[in-house]
């Protein structure tokens, strides 16, 4: 395995770090300001526009088809791009490559019938409309998506909704033009894999209400992790997406390339930590020595250097599996590692630099108060912890069973002492 970007990956790097360091960082001020009212920066859509005009747009999806706007990037290629973007929390919308977005043009690339393609797939790869995705609810334990409540019934030519979501992250964005809804079957059986579906609502349809916008850990989202209704939502059957009933193996899907996404933007952001706490450790003196020289500081320094190297290795690897022709055995569980993988390490590190800075990376003066709230925040977004890490030890149970007996020759025993050696 060659985790290095391609020659034509790394000429979009360079493309793309040149863009953020002259258009894209002197807004961060200006972009952090608006966050704090709530408002979404009225800037960005030139930024947008300019950076389409770069052919700096659609970079994180490889299904693209000819003459669709977009570089149809690997996912191996485009990871290195994701860390870069991490480094500012806004910048991946700057290349319409931010969630909800990315994820659900991957579905809709996919999955979508020519009708839906035309109506939502197109609008959104131009950056024309954006849109979120309603999974999780309120009322039950949304990490085991088999509980999901809200109800979808066919009715003659309509399919009717009722139900109530909550972080529907993009909701709030006044260019949100369509949900698309994970809601369980109305006739579903026993068979709990296949008893949802997902349909693609209009932001604007009647009866859909968006109730709040909700702050998380006291950050407000001006796009929204929001909390919706739906009151006997209407829209016509041709809005399903995909197979009734195949819902939540669409959602499963589109979370795998996400992931990566995520957590390359997680290593960019643990990176520029570890880069602002080597900074001030050679800056700052305490007790009549830079804190550089203090053994303590060196060791958080070093353990954040090696940790964020081995999950970037890790996402890599995943980032390569994804793109195989063929899907790895143990991909499902190689996606959920590395989502714990790098949620854990973005609170490690953050906290890391966060105590060189002392006080200081407490406040909005730095951004480490803000991404060490973020990763906090990914260690149950798009999936708690324990549910990742129970995916993990299950496939590792399964493949231990299929070998059970494997490794006994490896104990020392008594009886195993005292036998002949059994040449096989």
């Amino acid at each position: 395995m060659n985790f290095d970007p391609s020659v034509r990956a790394g000429e979009w790097l360079r493309r793309l770090e040149s863009f953020l360091d002259r258009f894209v960082l002197p807004y961060n001020g200006a972009w952090h300001a608006a966050a704090a009212r709530g408002e979404p920066a009225g800037f960005v859509d030139s930024l947008r526009s300019l950076a389409r005009e770069e052919g700096l747009w659609n970079l994180c999806l490889p299904a693209l088809p000819p003459g669709a706007p977009g570089t149809a990037l690997s996912n191996l290629d485009y990871a290195p791009l994701a860390e870069a973007m991490g480094r500012l929390p806004w910048a991946a919308e700057v290349f319409n490559c931010n969630a909800p977005d990315s994820g659900n043009m991957e579905l809709l690339l996919r999955h979508a019938s020519p009708a839906q393609r035309s109506a939502w797939l197109e609008p959104l790869l131009a950056g024309a409309i954006r849109s979120a995705f309603a999974m999780s609810e309120p009322d039950v334990a949304s990490s085991d998506p088999t509980n999901l409540q809200t109800l979808v019934r066919r009715d003659g030519p309509d399919l009717e909704l009722n139900g109530r979501k909550w972080f529907v992250t993009g909701a709030a964005h006044p260019d949100c033009r369509l949900l698309l809804v994970v809601a369980r079957n109305a006739d579903a059986g026993d068979d709990t894999h296949h008893a949802h579906s997902i349909v693609l609502v209009p932001a604007d349809a009647p009866g859909l209400e968006v109730v709040r916008n909700i702050p998380v850990v006291h950050h407000l989202a001006p796009e929204g992790h929001c909390e919706i209704v739906l009151r006997g939502v209407r829209v016509p059957a041709s809005h399903l997406l995909g197979e009734w009933g195949e819902g939540f193996a669409l959602a499963q899907a589109r979370l795998g390339p996400g992931r990566v996404h995520h957590c390359m933007r997680s290593i960019g952001q643990c990176e520029l930590a570890l880069a602002l706490a080597c900074e001030r450790a050679l800056e700052r003196r305490a007790f009549g020595h830079p804190l550089a020289q203090q053994a303590n500081v060196q060791e958080w320094l070093a353990d954040s250097r090696i940790e964020i190297d081995q999950a970037r290795l890790l996402v890599l690897r995943t980032a390569w599996a994804l793109d195989q022709p063929q899907p790895a055995a143990d991909l499902r569980e190689q996606v959920a590692a590395i989502k714990v993988v790098a949620a854990r390490l973005q609170n490690r590190v953050l906290d890391r630099a966060i105590q060189v800075f002392g006080a200081m990376g407490l406040s909005p003066d730095t951004p480490l108060a803000a991404l060490w709230t973020w990763g906090r925040a990914l260690r149950i977004m798009d999936g708690p912890d324990e549910v990742h890490l129970r995916t993990v030890a299950r496939g590792e149970l399964r493949r231990a069973a299929q070998q059970l007996g494997r490794w006994t020759d490896y104990f020392t025993t008594p009886q195993q002492l005292a036998a002949p050696p059994r040449i096989r």
